[in-house]
């Protein structure tokens, strides 16, 4: 049996933007030539990309980090450096994506082909033809490439059936899913048989495809986290029709109708859009001594339950002779083709988390005194400007000083206390402080 795993964690950086280059023309009776040196290409990004092929997290335990292609630097004559090609990751579908610092949603991803841009690469540094202007024709300025972006992003994986087999363990869930599908389950008479969601495709006898999957067994207390239940309660949630099998036979001296209400209160305290999804109850081991009764008694209890017109369908099968299955195959084909699926996000939900950016964060400044008195500092939007910087030449330097002054930070220091000839250090570059 394929090792199942639902959780991954992943680092993901995409490529840095190629450097923008200084260089110059060699032209008679132009100043130095003019400039000539091109930009960077874009840093390649990483994109995420669903593969039907795919089953589990499982590539993601061995393989956590994702580097993208850095692109090409700047070249003279004024030709751009080349951009780099996207790294594509393939996940299974099912998949969704959160950024592991703030849980935001990236992404769910279940159509097949599906991608997402999940680290965007930085863009290329302009080189000095960018730069000039009248009064200076032939800048000595270029910026490095943009970083790309780096993420550590939560992988989860919740399995992707279009009917669900729950119920109690050892009511026969994996004997039905041997039986009506190419699935293998193991199937033995213990509880928690089924540690992992068990999938295999059906074919109605009316022509219909459909996924099905026998969801582990659930017990009581699953919702609050007891034993295996909430891991897999989480792969009930996409499903569109919900097969729930009782043993009428009572093997194991268990009341049929508690069984069902055990369950049900388990999937309403979970989620109660669970209990929205159209439900068919399996009526099995109806080869049992005995069963007869207990249906006629469980029904009973079911209308006085839900009254005549409201209760579920109740099908009667006997998996291990496989009696009564075609017409419950039917029925559950056309529930699925009729229902429509049930996304796990509506999209107001996803967008906003997408489009929530933390841009405000993005331009703080981190001001902060190391013990041998110098100041550090930091933040994302000011160690991005600092990266693009190119430190070879003066004339960048000097671009690079009047980018923090137009940020306020000559202020920001001065008000912290900061005096002429104090030591500022952003990330490894010390500079004096000039008031």
């Amino acid at each position: 049996m394929s090792m199942f795993l639902d959780h991954a964690q992943v680092n993901v950086i995409a490529g840095k933007g190629g450097d923008g280059m200084v260089a110059y023309k060699r032209e008679k009776y132009v100043p130095d030539g003019g400039p000539a040196g091109g930009d960077g290409g874009h840093g390649g990004s990483i994109i995420f990309e669903v593969d039907g092929g795919l089953r589990t997290l499982l590539d993601f335990r061995y393989n956590r980090h994702f580097r993208g292609t850095p692109g090409e630097k700047g070249m003279s004559k004024g030709m751009y450096g080349k951009s780099a090609k996207d790294t594509i990751v393939k996940v299974p579908p099912g998949t969704i994506v959160r950024n592991a610092e703030t849980q935001l949603i990236l992404g769910d991803l279940t159509e097949l082909g599906q991608q997402l841009v999940v680290a965007k690469g930085g863009r290329g540094g302009r080189g000095n033809i960018k730069f000039a202007t009248h009064s200076n024709p032939a800048p000595a300025i270029a910026e490095n490439g943009e970083p790309g972006e780096e993420l550590v992003l939560d992988l989860e994986l919740k399995v992707i059936a279009d009917v669900g087999l729950v119920g109690f363990p050892s009511v026969g869930k994996s004997t039905i899913l041997s039986v009506v599908s190419s699935a293998k389950p193991k199937i033995g008479a213990y509880h928690f048989t089924t540690l992992v969601p068990n999938l295999g495709m059906v074919q109605a006898p009316n022509g219909i495809q459909f996924a099905m999957a026998d969801l582990p067994g659930l017990i009581e207390g699953a919702s609050q986290g007891v034993g295996l239940g909430i891991q897999f309660l989480r792969h009930i949630e996409r499903t569109r029709v919900i097969l729930h099998v009782i043993d009428m036979g009572a093997t194991e001296d268990r009341d049929p109708f508690e069984d069902y209400e055990t369950i049900n209160n388990e999937l309403e305290s979970y989620q109660l859009r669970l209990l929205d999804r159209p439900t068919i109850i399996v009526a099995n081991k109806m080869d049992v001594k005995g069963a007869e009764e207990n249906l006629v008694a469980f029904k009973k209890q079911l209308v006085e339950k839900f009254g005549e017109e409201e209760a579920p369908s109740i099908f009667e099968i006997s998996a291990y002779q496989n009696k009564g299955l075609e017409a419950l195959l039917n029925q559950t084909a056309e529930l699925v083709e009729t229902t429509e699926s049930f996304p796990l996000f509506d999209e107001e939900e996803l967008e906003s988390s997408v489009l929530y950016k933390l841009d405000n964060e993005a331009d703080e400044i981190i001001v902060t005194r190391d013990p041998d008195t110098t100041w550090v500092l930091g933040g994302e939007k000011l160690e991005k400007l600092f990266k693009m910087t190119n430190f070879d030449h003066d004339e960048s330097v000097m671009r690079f000083a009047r980018q923090l002054r137009g940020m306020g930070i000559d202020e920001l220091l001065r008000s912290r206390g900061a005096v002429d000839g104090d030591i500022v250090r952003i990330l490894e570059y010390e500079f004096e402080f000039v008031d």
